[in-house]
């Protein structure tokens, strides 16, 4: 028999147990999963962006995104996504078929090339369900079959695609910088610390004609990434070229052969045919007055060594001692001359050419010895921050009021130097200047 005390004891103990349970929270359920979101509507664009494509790249039919291939460009959601299930459709209309599912992108494309840094889904016709980095962005390889030992790709355990004509499904989930691919109904590819876990959803046009249908999302909850694992988001830059023609620009007559638009690349062999020197220069048919605007340009020509002349710090040329008339020049390789007129001047012009330099001078500003000197001496690029000749470059130039600063391959260049009397607004132009020299991803954002 117990005794009395361990009886109380029992009791008061039980009594404690009770009055913890009742003070306790009640368990939390679990979040139900987030509903699936249509990326697609079935009749139209809407909650998309055709970065650098032209109208009918991409086209909406029986309910299907059609891609003509056409040029090399992508299309993106409208918002950046982090941790979901991604859901779509794709097929190629022919053999040999090649496009890709960008995810994490950024919202612009990296400098001289038609993609933006981005995690890419590959939908070639010969590798269905490979995950890599492209443009910058990085990931690392769980799937490797072949024991390649790449840290570049994942590749899918098997392959499950379909041929050209028939539609194949991918089921793309994505959560903290791990990723994982279901190609037909069954995960084959795997992938982990992807270098972005955030950004924008994309579509590629490739060179071939491809379709998408049935584009669905679920959201994850995110993970508060930090902001070096965020994509670049969308500034509100709008295209100036759609890749494949002059629609916008005044491209006359005698610009026919000469001024090429191929593939998202404006080409331009510096041999415009016209009697008036500013009727070779391709114009913008808008009007601007504040903006950022975007270019990346490269001169093409085969270098050579020229001589060039030194400018002083306050925008004079050396002039040899004995003779004030006659420049002090030096050796340079030389791959040619052009430029950016902005507001309808061509004294307000942003070279690109291979002087000593740098890209980005304001010649017309720099030259003219009526201006103060502190306009002629800003005038002048603060470091060359040319990329190696035969190179992609990107400008990005902001325009406000009568101030100007470019930004060249993320350096900045010039900054905030006055062009006196500059018209308030005006078309852009990129310069004729008898050199061969290529154009692309031209975007613009007005200021307000």
């Amino acid at each position: 028999m117990k005794s009395n005390v361990q009886i109380n004891a029992g009791v008061k103990l039980l009594a404690l147990c009770l009055v913890s349970l009742c003070m306790s929270p009640a368990p939390v359920e679990a979040e139900p999963p987030a509903a699936e979101t249509e990326l697609f509507n079935g009749r139209d664009l809407s909650g998309w962006v055709n970065v650098n494509g032209a109208p009918d790249t991409w086209q909406v039919k029986d309910g299907t995104i059609v891609c003509t291939g056409e040029p090399r460009c992508f299309l993106r959601t409208d918002r950046m996504f982090e941790n979901y299930v991604l859901e779509l459709e794709w097929r190629h209309e022919k053999a040999g078929g090649n496009s890709g599912l960008f995810f994490h992108a950024d919202a612009l494309p990296q400098i001289g090339a038609p993609y933006p840094r981005a995690i890419e889904a590959q939908l070639f016709d010969d590798d269905h369900g490979s995950l890599f980095g492209i443009r910058g962005a990085s990931l690392v390889p769980l799937t490797d079959p072949d024991k390649k030992g790449t840290t570049a790709r994942a590749r899918p355990l098997e392959k499950r695609f379909k041929p050209a004509g028939q539609w194949n499904q991918y089921v793309l989930t994505s959560k903290d910088g791990t990723v994982e691919l279901a190609v037909n109904g069954k995960v084959v590819t795997r992938a982990k610390q992807t270098s972005l876990v955030k950004g924008y959803i994309g579509l590629q046009s490739e060179h071939t004609k491809v379709h998408f249908r049935n584009i669905r999302i679920r959201e994850l909850p995110s993970s508060n990434p930090p902001p070096e694992k965020i994509a670049q988001a969308d500034a509100g830059f709008k295209s100036l070229f759609d890749g494949l023609t002059f629609a916008g620009w005044n491209h006359r007559p005698g610009h026919k052969g000469h001024w090429v638009a191929h593939d998202g690349e404006i080409h331009y062999d510096g041999k415009a045919e016209s009697k008036k020197r500013a009727d070779r220069d391709l114009w913008t048919k808008e009007e601007f007055e504040d903006f950022v605007l975007i270019v990346d340009w490269r001169l093409s020509a085969e270098p050579e060594m020229k001589p060039h002349p030194i400018v002083l710090f306050n925008g004079d040329f050396l002039m040899e001692a004995d003779n004030p008339r006659k420049r002090v020049t030096r050796p340079h390789l030389d791959a040619g001359d052009s430029g950016i007129y902005i507001r309808g001047s061509s004294k307000a012009q942003l070279n690109v050419w291979s002087q000593v330099l740098g890209s980005g001078e304001i010649n017309g500003y720099r030259t003219d010895k009526t201006m103060p000197p502190e306009v002629r001496r800003a005038c002048i690029p603060i470091k060359n921050a040319d990329r190696p000749l035969g190179q992609w470059n990107r400008f990005e130039i902001t325009m406000r009021g009568d101030r100007v600063s470019v930004v060249l391959n993320g350096t900045t260049v010039i900054e905030g130097a006055q062009l006196p009397e500059i018209p308030p607004q005006g078309p852009i132009a990129l310069q004729h200047h008898n050199d061969p020299v290529e154009f692309r991803n031209l975007f613009i954002k007005e200021l307000k």
